[in-house]
This record gives C-alpha cells, structure tokens and sequence, in this order.
C-alpha cells in the first residue's frame, strides 16, 4: 500500500486553510507526489487543468478562497479530475455548511470528508458543534447511518473520520481502526489525511483507495507516536509518510 503511494508523482490542487497549509504540502510531497496551493481566482482554472487531482479545505475560509473554489471545481469536473471536499468546520458555522451543500448540488465530488460531527451535521440539520474538533461521545451508529446515506444521496464516498474512520460508497461501509490519540491533539492532522486522500485519488479514483489512505495514515500516526509532545509528534509524522521511520 505505502509503495503503491510512492510511485505516484502526480500533481495535487490543494486550496486550502493558512494553518495547515505547509503540513498537507509536505504530506504530498513525502508521499512522492507534488503540492501546489494556489487560490488566486484568476490562475485557479488554469492550474487545476493541469492537475490530477483536487482538494478544496473549508478551513479558515474566506470571499477570495470561495470564488476560486468554484471555478476550481467546475474545471476539475470539466477535465474528469478527482476532487476531494474536506468539510472543515461544517459542524460549527452555518456559512460553511450551506457552502458544502451548495457545492454538492453544483458539482462532482469523487470524495466528501469529515469527522463525526462535521458529517453528523451535514446529515442532521439541527446538529451543531462548537470549534472544528468532533464533540466527544456521538453514537457511532449514527455516524455509520449518516455516511450511508450521505453517500447515497451525492453518488460519492464519504468519509467520517475518528477513533475509527468510517467509509461508504454505493451502500457498502468499510471501517477502518489504529491510530494514536495524538492524531488529534497536534493541530492540522485531519487536513494532512485529507490531502493523503486525494494523492491516493490522483492513483486511482475508487473507494479502496480512500480506505487504504486512512488506514495509512493511522499506520503512520502509530509510528510516529511519540513521549515528548505534539511537536516531536508532527515530525516524526512527516517521516512515517516520507517511509523514514
């Protein structure tokens, strides 16, 4: 699996959030792909063009960052690109969440992400969180209904993520478990595997693939995990998915 990633020199169209932007570019690169993060809206079209695959990060978002994701989209769709929507802070800001809808009756996504209840509130309009992190103690159940149908509803995968990422596509759920508890607590490691995901998509657009992604990056959080604290912890992360640990 993690040799299969490597052979991928593709080039992945992240727009996405400041905060974690220099994290999910790295992501990329250790995984022997190539980043470019442009969103400048008068480029966007042209470089997702040349672009294998495509990722658009709610995180942090901003008027500019809306239009080029827009037209980023519509030219993905165009050329039959992969596009991956990581539904960053949709449990937390009714803009963000009316943008994931809108975006998903405008266009096709091959992958739509987010953590319990980021996906919780796109399936249940009176769900509301506080912050970007998922709340503690939601009912996997739910959360595996809601994938379900989330999935059946916009034919594409969709992928609820914590201590065990939930995947659906076409009425089949996959689950996926590992990981460490740090994954969560160093800031901009569910951006990083929504990036992980979309590189794995520029190889092969299918649901395996986004199961594999997870389980990869679960597998690299348990090598990376660490006693001395979220900054050894986001180094030795970067160095599980580049292979060197």
């Amino acid at each position: 699996m993690e040799k299969e990633a490597r052979k991928n020199n593709s080039l992945i169209h992240c727009i996405t959030n400041p905060i974690s932007m220099n994290q999910c570019a790295n992501a990329i690169l250790a995984l022997g792909a190539k980043p470019i993060m442009a969103e400048h809206p008068d480029e966007v079209m042209e470089i997702t063009k040349t672009a294998s695959s495509l990722l658009l990060n709610l995180g942090n978002i901003t008027d500019s960052r809306i239009s080029s994701m827009r037209l980023a989209l519509k030219e993905a769709n165009t050329n039959g690109i992969p596009v991956t929507l990581d539904a960053v802070g949709a449990a937390c800001s009714s803009l963000r969440k009316t943008l994931v809808r809108l975006f998903l009756t405008s266009g096709k996504f091959a992958c739509l992400k987010g953590n319990y209840s980021e996906i919780l509130a796109l399936y249940d309009d009176t769900y509301k969180a506080a912050g970007v992190d998922a709340k503690d103690g939601i009912d996997v159940k739910l959360i595996r209904h809601a994938v379900l149908e989330l999935s059946k509803t916009n034919n594409c995968i969709v992928v609820a993520t914590g201590k065990v990422d939930l995947v659906a596509f076409n009425g089949e759920l996959r689950e996926v478990t590992g990981g460490v508890a740090q994954l969560s607590q160093a800031t901009g490691t569910g951006c990083m595997l929504g990036a992980v995901i979309a590189t794995f998509l520029a190889d092969e657009n299918s649901p395996g693939s986004v199961v594999n992604a997870c389980a990869f990056f679960k597998a690299c959080g348990e090598k990376a995990a660490t006693d001395k604290g979220i900054g050894t912890f986001m180094v030795n992360l970067l160095d599980a998915i580049g292979g060197a640990s």
